[in-house]
């Protein structure tokens, strides 16, 4: 890890806190750049980096736990300064030398905060704010120079100083949307506290990732497996614009896809943006591999093995492929759309403590007889971040605020078996939810909107005759990063009218229902 030249970072220890990458978001609203490392990242390399400023993010562990994660020490002796969230305020309370014993009364939930003493970190915010609490423990004693600034009904140290230091700690969330003056909280600490100045835009972004892309690439050639989401689409987009015809893009048609998928990329990278472009179609491969399988891990294990071995049989064709123009290209480099919000959900950052939620198949590395090297310029950006970055590239509004769409694909959007029917009714309800949330002007307004098909059947009527067909379940989500997301309250009127679309239109179904659940406890897709 290396100190970028070009702006100045905050860095974020993560000790499994589900909300981390939350936190490196509100940082980066500030337009300042927040990187996420493993907790356990030596002082010697955090000095090499030089931040401006560190957070202790929470987690689920007790500070005396067996295998409870712990910081370097020497990270309090850098002189930089520190914020403590929840479980990061704990560990510097017992680090420091004051003391953390288990609450009688767990805090859960909404709370107040009740404010003490004036503090850069609480200015402007007034005598009480509400705020959101998670945590078992608690500091019950004080560390040496520090001094308390907040408190709540259960707790005397809610918010806790050591000015000469710049140290703080929180025991609540101030990252979450539940906390509403936590980006103030968060803002007070990134400028009143750390002294950082807003350095971190998506200008500065591309033309640095360009360079980087140049120096990584050089001469070679780079394939990119393009889906015509976003963020392969972004990726296509910026990688293009750093070298060019050095890329091609492979487009899989595995089956699974939205109606008129293939078409669109086509017309758009292909036709209009004139990249090189490769459309392998499979779809009779995937169904075969699919046939039988319900488990949804299983679907995406199976729709990623054969993605592979199907983009690298269209490689292999590339590349013996020749023209009169030109030799064929070999390819050194894979690129991929990978995001922030894909590596925390797949991959535990190296010793981090946070559980395996699902799996990606565009995350964690190649199979070892794929011998590629990874380009991978999105991998530290969030979704509303890689939109500013495409729209600035120059896509169309249509694919940059498209929203997010699963790389299995429809495949986990059918719970059950996976058919060439189910597939059809599946896509066509789609197509009806797209289009009335597009005909409504809620499209743009929401983070997704989808079609869910239930392996439920029940009974209706239609036409005075008895009917036991499909259920089909909306999902429409409002998010900022997709880190956290909550139900829309869609105007009845649309509701009724996509449902009425739906049963009418799509042969097989007869009945709609809504899903009003939030992430967390639930997770946006349902697979």
């Amino acid at each position: 890890m290396t100190k970028s030249a070009t702006h100045s970072r905050l860095l974020i220890l993560d000790f499994g806190s589900q909300y981390t990458q939350v936190i490196a978001r509100r940082i980066r609203e500030c337009e300042v750049y927040s990187q996420i490392i493993p907790f356990n990242t030596p002082a010697k390399e955090i000095k090499k980096i030089a931040p401006k400023g560190i957070i202790l993010s929470g987690g689920p562990a007790s500070v005396y736990g067996k295998d409870a994660p712990q910081p370097d020490p020497a990270i309090f002796k850098l002189g930089i300064p520190i914020l403590g969230i929840c479980y990061g305020m704990q560990l510097m309370g017992h680090h420091l030398g004051g003391k953390v014993e288990h609450s009688e009364r767990r805090e859960y939930g909404m709370g107040k905060l009740q404010i003490t003493t004036t503090c850069p970190l609480l200015k402007g915010l007034g005598k009480s704010i509400d705020i959101w609490n998670s945590h078992g423990d608690k500091v019950t004693k004080l560390p040496k120079g520090f001094r308390t600034i907040a408190k709540t009904h259960n707790s005397p140290y809610a918010v806790i100083e050591d000015p000469s230091r710049h140290f703080y700690g929180l025991q609540f969330h101030p990252e979450v949307v539940h906390t509403p003056r936590g980006r103030d909280i968060i803002q007070n600490f990134v400028f009143r506290v750390c002294g950082f100045e807003r350095d971190w835009t998506m200008g500065s972004f591309i033309e640095e990732v360009c360079e980087k892309i140049r120096k990584q690439v050089g001469k070679d050639h780079v394939v990119l497996g393009l889906s015509g989401g976003v963020d392969s689409s972004v990726a296509a987009a910026l990688i293009h614009r750093a070298i060019g015809d050095q890329l091609t893009c492979v487009f899989v048609n595995n089956g699974l896809l939205r109606a008129n998928e293939a078409e669109a990329v086509q017309k758009l990278f292909g036709d209009n943006f004139k990249m090189r472009l490769k459309t392998a179609n499979a779809s009779a491969r995937f169904l075969t591999k699919l046939k039988g399988v319900t488990d949804p891990e299983r679907k995406r294990r199976i729709i990623g093995g054969e993605f592979i071995k199907v983009f690298e049989d269209a490689v292999v064709e590339l590349t013996k492929k020749k023209s009169r123009s030109a030799q064929a290209p070999k390819f050194k480099f894979l690129a991929q759309g990978t995001l922030y919000p894909d590596v925390i959900e797949s991959v535990a950052i190296a010793g981090n403590p946070a559980a395996l939620i699902k799996s990606h198949h565009n995350v964690g590395g190649l199979p070892k007889n794929m011998k590629f090297e990874l380009v991978e310029p999105l991998r530290e950006l969030f979704k509303d971040e890689v939109r500013e970055v495409g729209t600035q590239l120059g896509l169309p509004k249509e694919v940059v605020h498209r929203q997010p769409f699963p790389g299995p694909g429809l495949a986990v959007r059918i719970l059950g078996d996976i058919t060439k029917e189910r597939l059809q009714i599946l896509r066509e309800a789609d197509a009806i939810v797209v289009a009335e949330m597009k005909a409504s002007n809620w499209y743009y307004k929401v983070w997704q909107s989808f079609a869910v098909l239930l392996p439920v059947r029940s009974v209706g009527v239609m036409g005075d005759e008895r009917t036991y067909e499909n259920t089909i379940a909306l999902r429409i989500v409002e998010s900022q990063d997709g880190m956290t997301a909550d139900w829309v309250r869609v105007p009845y009127d649309i509701l009724a009218k996509i449902s009425t679309r739906i049963i009418n239109e799509v042969k097989g179904v007869n009945r709609v229902v809504y899903d009003i659940s939030s992430k967390p406890p639930a997770t946006i897709e349902w697979e």
